[in-house]
């Protein structure tokens, strides 16, 4: 049996563990192609987003398989990433708004364990963020490095998000996309 819950203080050592298992940095070549993160997060940074309320977990039994990030642009400009990304709404569109910071939120990183891929968790996790974060954003938006195939294919066809961008940060190429929180994928 699965649940699908905002975390609390108690699950950050199994985020931790699941994050390890997936960062980019920790999986050979021959097996990226399955997907992976590339942003760790810390201890810290984990309560703080718990604080804010925005990690979303999916549990098996007490074991956490699967885990998504949403906050705002202020929590995520620690990385260089962000404010770049955020430099480039004036001149982005979604839904036919110009995206502002006030307005929207950075969703990810998202990852589901490996071996239960491909079963529904996925669509079923964003879902239980989409609605955490849609009385306070009426915009999601993320980024998926161009390498990451498996989840550029995942985020477009099966959470039907649009690409609104096309940028490259330190020496990698990424898409920018977009969402409307107020829209179930289910």
């Amino acid at each position: 049996m699965f649940t699908f819950t905002t975390a609390n203080f108690d699950d950050i050592d199994g985020v931790l563990q699941l994050q390890e298992r997936n960062l980019l940095r920790n999986i050979p070549l021959e097996k990226q192609s399955s997907g992976f993160v590339t942003t760790p997060f810390s201890e810290k940074q984990l309560n703080f987003v718990i604080q804010e309320n925005g990690l979303f977990v999916v549990k098996q039994g007490e074991n956490i398989v699967g885990y998504a990030f949403a906050a705002s642009w202020d929590y995520f400009s620690q990385w260089a990433i962000f404010p770049y990304m955020v430099s480039r709404f004036p001149n982005l569109t979604f839904d036919n708004q110009v995206l502002t910071k006030e307005k929207t939120f950075q969703y990810g990183p998202i990852c589901i364990a490996e071996m239960l891929r491909g079963t529904g968790l996925f669509q079923q996790l964003f879902e239980t963020m989409r609605v955490g974060m849609s009385s306070n954003y009426p915009i999601g938006v993320t980024f998926i490095n161009k390498i990451n195939h498996r989840s550029f294919k995942a985020h477009t066809q099966k959470l039907k998000m649009t690409v609104i961008d096309k940028f490259s940060f330190n020496g990698n190429n990424y898409y920018g996309l977009a969402f409307n929180t107020n829209k179930s994928i289910l």
